[in-house]
């Protein structure tokens, strides 16, 4: 999916800081989500998500809640916010297995990544303006 910038460590957490993480080694992808899950779930019209292994994210502070539905693929779909400021950290479920996708709004420096890909655009919003130059997806890539 194209370069990934990113640092030798990225760290993050929730709003209120109650919940802390830290990410190891470079990130798998970097995408932005335009699926009714994520809208739904970030009350916006997509989210960027960071994809990691689970090795790489380890939490260091706090213990995150969790939320878990059916995706569109039917598998399970379990969102891990701060159970205080309701801060939305990653999201874990069937169908990615051992990979994690963080929200890139919890990262302390977002900047540090950039998207490289568009996921689920079937489902984007008219007004939400998508980067013409990202790779596009009407749902997932292909593995």
């Amino acid at each position: 999916m194209g370069d990934v910038k990113h640092e030798s460590v990225l760290t993050g957490g929730c709003l209120c800081g109650s919940v802390r993480y830290e990410i190891t080694g470079a990130p798998l992808f970097v995408a932005q989500c335009y699926c009714r899950d994520c809208q739904k779930a970030t009350g916006t019209g997509h989210t960027t998500i960071v994809g990691v292994m689970n090795v790489q994210l380890a939490i260091v502070k706090g213990t995150p809640s969790t939320y878990t539905n059916r995706g569109e693929s039917g598998g399970s779909v379990t969102r891990h916010f701060c159970g205080i400021c309701a801060g939305r950290l990653f999201t874990s479920g069937d169908l990615p297995g051992p990979v994690r996708m963080v929200q890139a709004g919890s990262l302390d420096n977002p900047n540090a990544i950039s998207p490289t890909s568009a996921v689920y655009v079937k489902d984007r919003l008219l007004w939400d303006l998508m980067d013409p130059q990202l790779e596009q997806h009407q749902r997932l890539p292909p593995s």
